[in-house]
């Protein structure tokens, strides 16, 4: 698959981006916990190079980040892209689909019954924004150090690191009660390595109440529409 993905980045141009963010962070003087990289991704394109990692990307796309992610690691690695850069651990690979493939089973739809969306992959959703919050602030990586001195991992490595996944909250990346894996002993942020990004709270309604809005009427005497939160980071 790891052959796949390189093909893929190299014939649909997300290999040159990659290169060109890299370079974005490679000149940069802030210092970095995370290397974040948002690759576009044509499930299409992907299936007829190769169903397995198509299918993969639709249905399991944060272990399919993970494929992307090593590639992208031997890259910077074997053309030198991020001096900085230690450990596989450190990126952060968000995949964007272009589109879905137009099938009901990929539609989110919260008027359905029953909820059958246990699974973490994509889904497509239509509907109103009613209210949205302000622009704030959500780590999207940070660095721990041991606080034992004789500890390795109490020395300025990065075998200590949080990163946000999607659908996590704040606290399963920042916290204070983390402890070491090696020695057991409490981690302290080092927090000149916080990486920080945009979030906002958005409120949205299914489509169908324009349905009610036009006094749109069916067998159904009574019914119920509730909004429901998204977190766009």
């Amino acid at each position: 698959m790891r052959e796949v993905v390189l093909v893929y980045l190299d014939r649909s141009g997300g290999l040159q981006k990659f290169v060109h963010d890299c370079k974005k962070y490679n000149d940069s003087k802030q210092s970095y916990a995370v290397y974040r990289f948002i690759i576009s991704i044509n499930p299409s394109d992907i299936a007829e190079l190769d169903a397995t990692l198509g299918n993969y990307i639709l249905h399991n796309p944060l272990q399919a980040a993970q494929i992307f992610q090593s590639v992208c690691f031997i890259a910077i690695k074997t053309l030198s892209l991020i001096e900085q850069l230690q450990t596989e651990a450190q990126i952060s690979i968000l995949l964007k689909p272009t589109h879905l493939p137009p099938l009901p089973s990929y539609v989110l739809s919260l008027s359905a019954y029953p909820f059958n969306y246990t699974s973490q992959r994509f889904y497509m959703s239509e509907g109103i924004v009613i209210a949205m919050g302000t622009v704030t602030k959500y780590t999207q990586g940070a660095r721990f150090l041991c606080t034992e001195e004789t500890c390795p991992f109490s020395e300025g490595s990065f075998r200590c690191i949080r990163v946000h996944c999607p659908g996590a909250t704040e606290s399963a990346t920042v916290r204070t009660d983390f402890v070491c894996s090696l020695c057991s002993s409490p981690l302290q942020e080092d927090m000149k390595f916080r990486v920080l990004g945009d979030k906002q709270i958005v409120e949205m309604i299914d489509a169908k109440i324009l349905n009610a809005l036009k006094g749109y009427s069916n067998e159904k005497s009574h019914f119920r529409i509730q909004a429901f939160t998204l977190f766009l980071r």
